[in-house]
């Protein structure tokens, strides 16, 4: 049953994370970020850095792991936006 728990998890995990990349992708390609909100990315941030440690401390391999690349995505979106801005 725990293996289901995981699994379902991890897949949750990879959709949450990865709607991230396009906008990433996006950015990258076109240099601009006119369109993006420095706040919500920096509140974005923040929160998946937040339940990043939250899954530390619980010991959770689905919210570790989405939310390490999560907040690379996130940040790296927040760097290009001050970047380009």
């Amino acid at each position: 049953m725990d293996l289901y728990i995981t699994i379902v998890g991890l897949v949750a995990a990879s959709l949450s994370t990865g709607s991230l990349y396009p906008q990433l992708l996006k950015i990258w390609r076109t240099k601009s970020t006119k369109d993006i909100s420095v706040r919500m990315y920096a509140l974005l941030t923040s929160g998946v850095f937040i339940w990043f440690v939250y899954g530390l401390l619980i010991q959770d391999i689905p919210i570790i792991v989405a939310n390490f690349i999560g907040f690379i995505q996130a940040m790296a979106i927040y760097i290009l936006k001050m970047k380009y801005k």
